[in-house]
């Protein structure tokens, strides 16, 4: 199947709310929440699409013919593109009732690591979300990236426990989770988290540490202070607080203030090779993709997950050709035009 009958067939298969639109731009599902949209007002999600469609690319073929390479390398372990799949969860609640979050995780993990990247899970009230995701994880040489919610420390530390006995690759925190009312309810408090309280996970993991959820320069910097190996620039969508500015008008900024300190990634909005161009040359070292990829495995499962990948770094491959860039460190600031 192509890429638009998959997305058709996935129409019939997704919830109330999510509606396999042909271009995942948070329109059609703005304020469901539940669902895949945004917090009130219910723009952010629609506005980190926007704010890539208002970036252009400068093409430049009058340079050798050179293969193009668009392998990533992170942590020592190398990967053919820079686009990592972004954590989800609820996904019953918020997708369908097809999946729930662990049988959605392992074909996720596994659907990722076989196409030679890496899958980001999500976290939840469920206890065993995280330890079956890592068991998956370890089954393929750690290729997955588990993403442990802000809870209290108590509860970071038994899932981190559970994270180090076992082989995977890295860890991480989406902190931009912060403001989720089944965090808030906890006691003790969970949430935002101190610089010192980060590093103090970040220490007792043990192994590389991603924080998401930056969206400004000074957070960087203090997750720079704490110890991350790398970053996500992320607005959660706007799921937990409307009215952000969108990921792409933010990590310019950031990239100037920590590249080099850390590896970059950004995520919220990207839904194309040349989106993946893009914020590459807007200094992200790579990207997360998370919920146009749920429709594709609702639809056709690992199969649907190819093909839905195929589509992105074929347009990837196409622009690093057409702006005379072989490979992802050749892409710079001067490869982007941004209107005045």
């Amino acid at each position: 199947m192509d890429y638009n009958e998959i997305l058709k067939e996935a129409a019939g298969l997704m919830g109330p709310y999510c509606k396999a639109c042909p271009v995942c731009n948070g329109r059609a599902c703005g304020n469901c929440v539940p669902g895949p949209g945004s917090k009130l007002p219910g723009n952010t999600a629609a506005r980190n699409y926007d704010k890539w469609q208002e970036i252009f690319v400068n093409m430049d073929t009058l340079c050798p013919n050179a293969d193009v390479d668009t392998s990533f390398e992170l942590f020592g372990k190398k990967f053919s593109a820079p686009v990592f799949i972004a954590p989800l969860g609820a996904l019953p609640l918020h997708y369908g009732d097809k999946y729930d979050d662990i049988t959605y995780n392992r074909v996720l993990i596994n659907s990722a690591a076989n196409y030679g990247i890496c899958a980001m899970t999500g976290d939840g009230e469920f206890p065993k979300l995280i330890p079956d995701a890592v068991d998956e994880m370890s089954k393929i040489g750690g290729i997955g990236i588990p993403t442990i919610k802000p809870w209290n420390k108590e509860v970071v530390f038994e899932k981190l426990d559970y994270v180090k006995a076992h082989d995977v690759f890295a860890v991480a925190m989406d902190v931009d989770g912060a403001g989720l009312p089944f965090l808030k309810k906890l006691s003790p408090n969970a949430g935002s988290k101190s610089v010192d309280e980060m590093r103090e996970i970040i220490d007792y993991a043990g192994k590389p540490f991603i924080i998401k959820g930056i969206m400004t320069v000074k957070g960087a910097e203090k997750a720079v202070e704490a110890g991350a190996s790398a970053i996500v620039v992320s607005n959660h969508g706007g799921r937990v607080q409307g009215c952000t500015p969108a990921t792409a008008e933010v990590l310019p900024a950031i990239a100037k203030a920590v590249k080099g300190k850390v590896k970059i990634f950004v995520d919220g909005g990207i839904r194309s090779g040349v989106d993946v161009f893009k914020a590459i040359g807007l200094g992200a070292d790579a990207v997360l993709i998370g919920r146009p990829v749920v429709p594709f495995i609702y639809a056709e499962g690992e199969e649907g997950f190819k093909v839905y990948m195929d589509r992105i770094v074929s347009q990837l491959r196409d622009t690093m050709n057409m702006c005379g860039t072989p490979t992802l460190a050749d892409i710079g600031e001067d490869n982007i035009f941004i209107a005045k």
